[in-house]
């Protein structure tokens, strides 16, 4: 299959688990990855249905911002993705949520501490809070990249999150784990409070991820 088509299928398909798993609501969020080979992004086109997109229904873009192929018009949060991708060679695809647990700690302008072991090992420390800007501004980009330096996950505040990873795989599996961790973090306050891993832990856990965990 040629690597670009195999990217906006998979878009499509991680687009589809997104709403499967209650990790937005109807169209809101939006999904992006870099096409192999080439300095192009495959993104979400602005208000359509996860469930009821195609390949064709993926925008393809320059990260300049020029279209490249694709008669949608792309996600209202293209400014964001690009910045990211322009900004973090690592970076290979992103995944923007509104899950309810995450976006409760948006909204409460409340980072989500280093206190969970699988968190900390896929984002690389605490998931900080952005500055708030309005969605789809350049500001919200400028913003959002602060919080996200060093890290793979970042709050949007009164917004949402972001989840970025080497692949689509893992930035969907970023969002996952920083959601279940927020719900955890507020069942651990109503007992008391969240206990913080300390720094040479987090950084250890994190080697060991990017380094030892899983197949190799």
């Amino acid at each position: 299959m040629d690597q670009q088509l195999e990217a906006c299928q998979k878009v499509v398909e991680m687009g589809r688990e997104m709403l499967a798993i209650n990790l937005t609501v109807g169209t809101w969020g939006n999904i992006s990855c870099r096409v192999p080979g080439k300095d192009y992004v495959a993104i979400t086109p602005s208000g359509m249905s996860y469930d009821a997109l195609v390949p064709e229904d993926i925008v393809i873009l320059g990260l300049s911002g020029i279209i490249i192929s694709g008669t949608r018009k792309p996600s209202i949060e293209l400014p964001l993705h690009l910045a990211i991708y322009n900004a973090r060679e690592d970076v290979q695809a992103i995944v923007h949520t509104h899950s309810p647990y995450a976006t409760a700690m948006a909204v409460a302008r409340k980072e989500i501490p280093g206190a969970v072991e699988d968190m900390v090992q896929i984002v690389g420390g605490n998931v900080r809070v952005s500055e708030y800007a309005l969605p789809g501004t350049e500001l919200l980009a400028f913003n959002t990249l602060k919080a996200l330096e060093g890290r793979n996950a970042v709050l949007l505040a009164n917004h949402g999150m972001i989840g970025v990873g080497r692949n689509l795989d893992e930035a969907f599996r970023v969002c996952q784990v920083v959601e279940k961790s927020a719900q955890v973090v507020l069942f651990a306050r109503l007992m008391g409070g969240a206990v913080e891993l300390s720094e040479e832990d987090i950084e250890g856990m994190r080697n060991f991820y990017l380094k030892d965990y899983g197949q190799r």
